[in-house]
C-alpha cells in the first residue's frame, strides 16, 4: 500500500554475515587487484557530522601497492544506503568466488 513494511533492497555490494559484520570486496583499478574488507558495527562503521553511519577505510593492495579508499554509507537503522570509492570498483557479490 505505501511501502511501510517493505525491507530496502539488499546492496550488491556489501554482503551481510550476522547482524554484526559485513564484508565488502573492491578491485583496484590499476592493477585489478582484489582486496576484501571486513568491518563491524561496534568496532569500524562511525557516525559523520550530519549523524549518518558510514565505513570509510584507506585501501592499499598487497602487491602492487595500489591506493585507494572506500566509503560504505548506512542509515540509522544499519541499511546500506551507497557506496562509492576512490582509485577503486567495488566487486558485486554475484562475483565472489568463494561464496
Amino acid at each position: 500500500m505505501f511501502n511501510l513494511f517493505r525491507r530496502p533492497a539488499r546492496n550488491p555490494y556489501v554482503k551481510q554475515d550476522d547482524p554484526q559484520t559485513y564484508r565488502v570486496r573492491v578491485r583496484t583499478r590499476a592493477h585489478g587487484e582484489v582486496v576484501e574488507f571486513r568491518f563491524t558495527k561496534g568496532a569500524h562503521i562511525g557516525i559523520d557530522d550530519d549523524g549518518n553511519h558510514m565505513f570509510r577505510k584507506p585501501v592499499v593492495s598487497p602487491q602492487h601497492f595500489d591506493r585507494g579508499e572506500l566509503l560504505v554509507q548506512f542509515d540509522k537503522k544499519y541499511n546500506v544506503t551507497g557506496v562509492s570509492g576512490e582509485g577503486v570498483d567495488f566487486v558485486p557479490m554475484s562475483e565472489w568466488e568463494d561464496d
